[in-house]
């Protein structure tokens, strides 16, 4: 992962304008394609929205069998931000965002965490998938409820998505959020795609505030128009 913070202020003025639906401002970052950095987009903007939370803000990573977002902090992606602390029960008093298959009980079944990263008023979310039985795995599923709770409890809902092209999470998720930030690799990525994924995302009741155009490299730049 990169830290892109320097690159994201014309993002950062566009999301700061967003009506919530209730509560906490959320936005989903998630390209057409793997690969395209989205990883790095989340949780800089993340990092970004915990500096200017009243409260807390949360990164809530949608790849629960990888947790991409956690292990990066925890490897210290970014400089001077310390690393995830103890693990917080993310269930937030509702039943769990996702599902096991093959279904099945899991000792101390509190597998969806939230961790502070100390030093800042970021959670970012962790999958604890060592506890599943052999052959199990995860899937998210739709749960109203959740961020609802979610958003009465903090000021920013980062929200990381696998790719379009890996799974179907980002368009469950949606219509929970307020805006979706497609990343695409300026350079790889078809106009089709972009429109494609649109499309996608707002036939399941998404709102595509616009494009972030990342170049990969270490000098990566915001370089896309964000659109209302």
């Amino acid at each position: 992962m990169i830290d892109l913070r320097p690159d994201l202020a014309t993002l950062w003025s566009v999301a700061t304008r967003l009506r919530p639906m209730q509560g906490a401002r959320s936005l989903m970052f998630v390209a057409a394609r793997s690969g395209e950095g989205t990883s790095s987009m989340a949780a800089s903007f993340a990092l970004m929205a915990a500096e200017h939370a009243a409260r807390t803000a949360w990164l809530v990573d949608l790849d629960l069998m990888n947790n991409a977002a956690h292990h990066a902090f925890d490897k210290g992606f970014v400089g001077k931000v310390a690393r995830p602390g103890r693990a917080y029960d993310a269930a937030l008093g509702c039943a769990p965002i996702y599902e096991l298959r093959p279904a099945g009980a899991v000792p101390n079944a509190k597998l969806l965490t939230a961790h502070p990263v100390t030093g800042t008023r970021l959670l970012v979310t962790r999958f604890r998938m060592e506890r599943l039985a052999a052959g199990q795995r995860a899937c998210l599923r739709s749960h109203p409820k959740w961020w609802q709770a979610l958003r009465r409890s903090t000021d920013w809902i980062i929200v990381d998505s696998p790719a379009l092209d890996r799974s179907d999470v980002a368009l469950d998720v949606a219509g929970e959020v307020d805006g979706v930030v497609l990343v695409v690799q300026a350079e790889t990525t078809s106009s089709l795609e972009v429109a494609e994924a649109q499309f996608a995302i707002e036939s399941r009741g998404g709102r595509v505030i616009g494009v972030v155009l990342n170049r990969m490299r270490a000098d990566a730049r915001f370089a896309g128009r964000i659109a209302s």
